[in-house]
């Protein structure tokens, strides 16, 4: 199955690529500038197309992105510290960023014939993005294979969209991915911050699984906190 793999640079999508890689035939990565604060993620991508030996396309979105204001991912906004079970979190979601990307994507992958886009959509979105959940991916198929009919045939593969974080670091680890060239931060800094939702999901991530993490945080061991009062929520 030939795949294009959408890959931001981040533990689930570099994940992703290399299972990819291994199971099917990937042939190219497609990344997305949507002026995301912490862009140093496509650097991270850009690594993972050359390692595995494919073409990268970034895609500028910007115009885009600075219309889809009031996120703390695009906006001068700050970035809230916790786990993503705590309403602080909303203030992360960019309106309809996976259903604009997925559609590029989808063309793009029309062009190139591929049989397939890929994306690492999991389960631990699915509280927080809408654009995650599995009732938008089987919706989302569908309307391509109305958009696209007669001219390709298109399938959207979400291996992890019924798992967790923590089985997408167990796949990784199977399939040699090296997480130390990801970058989840949603802050953008010299290290992983360790607070914002997706170092805090990360790190309890590794845990879950019993991975090593290779991750240098700034703060180590605030995820623990921020787990318990999310259960205690």
């Amino acid at each position: 199955m030939k795949t294009i793999v959408i890959c931001s640079g981040g533990l689930d999508s570099v994940s992703l690529a290399h299972m990819v890689a291994e199971e099917h035939a990937l042939t190219r990565l497609v990344s997305f500038d949507y002026g995301q604060r912490h862009v140093k993620e496509l650097d991270f991508a850009a690594a993972c197309a050359r390692r595995l030996g494919v073409p990268h396309d970034v895609i500028d979105m910007r115009g885009i992105g600075a219309s889809l204001s009031g996120s703390a991912l695009t906006d001068e906004i700050d970035v809230p510290d916790g786990h993503y079970a705590e309403e602080t979190m909303k203030i992360t979601v960019v309106p309809n960023r996976n259903a604009i990307m997925l559609s590029i994507a989808f063309g793009i992958a029309a062009v190139q014939q591929a049989d397939a886009v890929a994306t690492a959509v999991h389960g631990g979105d699915h509280f927080i993005y809408p654009d995650c959940r599995p009732g938008f991916t089987r919706a989302f198929e569908d309307m391509q294979r109305h958009a696209l009919e007669g001219y390709a045939d298109v399938r959207l593969y979400t291996p992890f969209v019924h798992r967790t974080k923590a089985d997408i670091v167990t796949a990784g680890a199977k399939h040699g991915t090296p997480f130390a060239e990801t970058w989840s931060c949603y802050k953008g800094g010299e290290t992983h911050c360790g607070r914002c939702g997706t170092c805090v999901e990360r790190r309890e991530a590794f845990h879950l699984a019993g991975v090593e993490d290779p991750t240098d945080y700034a703060d180590p061991d605030f995820w623990r906190a921020a787990v318990a009062r999310a259960e205690g929520a």
